[in-house]
């Protein structure tokens, strides 16, 4: 912890409100889309390189398979944020 996150502002909350005015700051000095394009093809890079780990394939087909695997990793996370959700209101409504 450094001096400036001793006292009250270094509750978690307070942290985070930091931090997004933070993100905020450097997005409206800097283009967004050129700040996370490396991480974003690193990203959907994992795809290609998962339905083809030593690049074998005809480009095509890779892409036609890596955008399957993404569709798929995409609807497993909208199925497990649902789960959270549904348990979050079950827990809200017992307790």
């Amino acid at each position: 912890m450094t001096a400036r996150d001793a006292g009250p502002s270094s509750m978690p909350s307070d942290r985070s409100l930091r931090a997004r005015a933070a993100a905020h700051a450097r997005w409206a000095k800097h283009d967004p889309v050129s700040g996370t394009v490396a991480a974003r093809n690193a990203f959907l890079d994992r795809f290609d390189r998962e339905v083809d780990p030593d690049n074998r394939l005809d480009p095509d087909e890779r892409a036609r398979r890596a955008g399957h695997a993404r569709r798929r990793y995409f609807l497993d996370l909208a199925r497990r944020s649902a789960a959270a959700r549904r348990a979050r209101s079950t827990s809200s409504r017992s307790g």
